[in-house]
């Protein structure tokens, strides 16, 4: 009687742990629609069938809550990146003044020149970047279609990589759930084999 129940649990065990890896599985697979012929229905994953719903939806949460125009203009609107605007402008506006100089120009002359224009150029930019720097990027960034490129990343990903990706970072949890359907079939074998006892 004991072995038998035991018996029980252990197949409601097997069962349970087999149902949670089958459901997890057909999450990702088959990759491609498949054709039952007796029902004449299309059988694909789920990832798979509606990748297309699932992009659509990833790209509208990372754009209204991760993303948002508020937050990108926080993230650039720095003085770190000022200054490193500021300095490439710098930079590139001297570069060109340097090579437009003629050759027969002293090189102290050069110089000053150089300096000055440098000066000059480092405190407008500033003045203008301070007064205009969060118009700059609004503009920038309400051009720049986050919801579009999170989508298209999304649908242009293989899937089998996709899914590579997503069982990377929930491996351990969807062995959990394995695990767990192992668990409930065991504990409802032993119920169902303990009932059958008692009944019969």
């Amino acid at each position: 009687m004991f072995w038998e129940i035991i018996v029980m649990a252990l197949v409601g065990a097997v069962i349970g742990w087999f149902t949670n890896y089958l459901a997890i599985k057909l999450i990702f697979r088959p990759l491609n629609p498949i054709r039952i012929p007796l029902i004449g229905l299309d059988f694909q994953g789920l990832v798979p069938k509606r990748r297309g719903e699932i992009a659509a939806s990833i790209g509208k949460t990372v754009e209204e809550q991760l993303l948002s125009v508020d937050d990108l203009m926080g993230f650039f609107n720095t003085d770190e990146n000022q200054a490193i605007i500021i300095k490439n402008i710098r930079i590139g506006i001297l570069k060109i003044i340097n090579e437009k100089i003629p050759a027969f120009i002293p090189h102290g002359i050069k110089n000053i020149i150089l300096k000055y224009t440098g000066d000059v150029v480092e405190k407008e930019s500033k003045d203008y970047l301070e007064k205009n720097m969060d118009s700059l990027i609004r503009r920038a960034v309400e051009t720049l279609d986050v919801k579009r490129l999170v989508e298209e990343k999304i649908n242009n990903f293989d899937l089998v990589e996709l899914e590579s990706i997503i069982l990377s970072l929930s491996n351990s949890e969807l062995r959990y759930i394995e695990v767990l359907g192992g668990v409930l079939g065991f504990i409802i074998g032993l119920i169902q084999g303990l009932f059958i006892k008692l009944f019969s």
